[in-house]
């Protein structure tokens, strides 16, 4: 295809710009995904920086890449250094600013018992295996759970330079109300008293440089969704749902919340899909089957994934070893991964796909 091209740079950038982003429809020479290409003889070598390091699609592009290049005349190796840096978000708005954050992303249900903060932690540390840098914030001010499934609920807060240290581990900072009051005292709080926490959480903490915060939203549609929403700019809404026609019905609050608030919805994930037992091929849809599929189909909204029943999720959430870190190998962990790469996929679309 390339037999007539003479090799050098303006050839190889001609070859590459012949392999698409399949997610951004666009080649990936435009989107300034290849650089410090050198020729060496009959070897040609260049780096191919990905949109993201959790990037699903990132065998299929290497492989197009490596193919387009061997195929010019000339070519006998090629060697390709594969990074990522994640693009922040388009800013058009006089919201907040969070000072070193990329992307905010909201991660809510229409109700409580669903899993919300499973899948926030698991997500977290998905993206972080992955190669991005996470943080999560627990914004469920009177019913903060996080600390404890990410193993930080001993932490004791410090400050450096009037701004609060996070707690750390797995690679994830994570802040939360617990820090901050006793285990077993109740917040009592009116609207007013969340809305600055949470504001305060975002802006008074040293977050350094993140690529994805996720934000661990309270269930319902209440004051910590409108100040998140209303504060700052985020990225997109992860919805967790299960089978039960109770939680799709509360499911389709949370979509029209994010639709309402002009928030990008990133997807639906359906937590507690279905039960198998160890060393058995045999499913049981303990609380119905296909309901979250169906919803995101029927909203025309990406559909993330399945999240089964496993007792893993649940002995690591109680002992603060997320099964993503602790077991990252079994089928429920790798099941968080195929979501935490469909969100970083969508995060990259809503930023850099080009506008219709």
């Amino acid at each position: 295809m390339f037999g007539s091209n003479k090799l050098s740079e303006k050839s190889v950038k001609k070859a590459l710009s012949t392999v698409m982003d399949p997610d951004l429809n666009q080649d990936i020479v435009s989107l300034g995904m290849i650089s410090e290409i050198k020729i060496e003889g009959s070897k040609v070598s260049f780096k191919l920086t990905l949109t993201t390091p959790a990037c699903p699609l990132k065998e299929k592009i290497e492989g197009d890449a490596r193919q387009a290049v061997m195929a010019i005349e000339g070519v006998e190796s090629v060697e390709m250094e594969t990074d990522a840096t994640v693009a922040g978000q388009k800013r058009n708005s006089d919201k907040l600013q969070v000072e070193g954050i990329k992307h905010i992303i909201a991660v809510t249900s229409g109700k409580g018992g669903v899993g919300k903060t499973t899948v926030s932690i698991n997500l977290a540390v998905a993206l972080k295996n992955l190669g991005a840098r996470v943080g999560i914030l627990d914004s469920d001010i009177t019913g903060p759970n996080c600390p404890l499934m990410l193993g930080v609920d001993d932490y004791e807060p410090q400050a450096k330079d009037n701004r609060i240290i996070p707690a750390e581990n797995y690679g994830i900072k994570c802040i939360s109300m617990a820090f901050f009051v006793a285990k077993d005292t109740p917040l009592i709080w009116r609207g007013p008293m969340l809305d600055k926490a949470i504001k305060q959480f975002l802006t008074d903490v040293d977050w350094g440089e993140l690529d994805y915060l996720i934000v661990d939203m309270p269930p319902g549609t209440g004051d910590a969704q409108l100040t998140m929403i209303q504060a700052t700019d985020v990225s997109g809404g992860v919805i967790v749902t299960t089978p039960q026609e109770v939680a799709l019905l509360d499911g389709r609050k949370g979509l029209a919340m994010f639709q309402q608030m002009n928030v990008p919805v990133l997807g639906f994930v359906e937590n507690m899909s279905y039960f198998q037992p160890p060393g058995s091929e045999e499913r049981f849809d303990i609380f119905g089957t296909g309901g979250g599929r169906k919803l995101a189909e029927e909203y025309d909204v990406p559909f993330l994934g399945e999240i089964p029943l496993d007792t893993r999720i649940r002995e690591g959430g109680d002992c603060g070893k997320p099964v993503v870190a602790s077991d990252p190998d079994s089928a429920v962990a790798r099941a968080f991964t195929e979501v935490a790469k469909q969100v970083a996929a969508n995060i990259s679309i809503q930023t850099l796909a080009p506008v219709s």
